[in-house]
């Protein structure tokens, strides 16, 4: 009997929290499909496309918890291609892909001197 009441109790968690989590929202625009998710305190977490197929198809980016942005990057046909940009508290990352490989990785912290052209 204790079993029982253990499982319904944990099964109620359960249900109460995937009751609590906002859905994605789906936006049809022709022959993409503009997605938008959401972490668990409302904030977005994921913004991007998909093609007719359903594969990953043009612009992503994504949010921290915070709504900070994080990364941003492209996908063709569901592989991740060109320049993608990485986030952190101290450090700016550059991953060049072709077809979802690595190809280089530039990276620049805080201290990265940046050359500027005031001309």
């Amino acid at each position: 009997m204790k079993k029982i009441v253990v499982i319904l109790v944990m099964l109620c968690v359960g249900f109460t929290y995937a009751q609590d989590k906002q859905q994605p929202k789906l936006e049809k625009k022709g022959e993409i499909t503009i997605a938008t998710y959401f972490h668990d305190n409302g904030e977005i977490e994921q913004v991007g496309t998909f093609n007719a197929d359903g594969k990953l198809h043009g612009e992503w980016t994504s949010f921290d918890f915070e709504g900070k942005k994080v990364a941003v990057g492209n996908y063709e046909q569901g592989k991740k291609v060109g320049k993608w940009f990485f986030w952190t508290d101290n450090s700016l990352k550059e991953v060049d892909y072709i077809d979802s490989k690595i190809v280089s990785v530039n990276s620049w912290d805080n201290k990265t001197k940046v050359a500027i052209n005031d001309k």
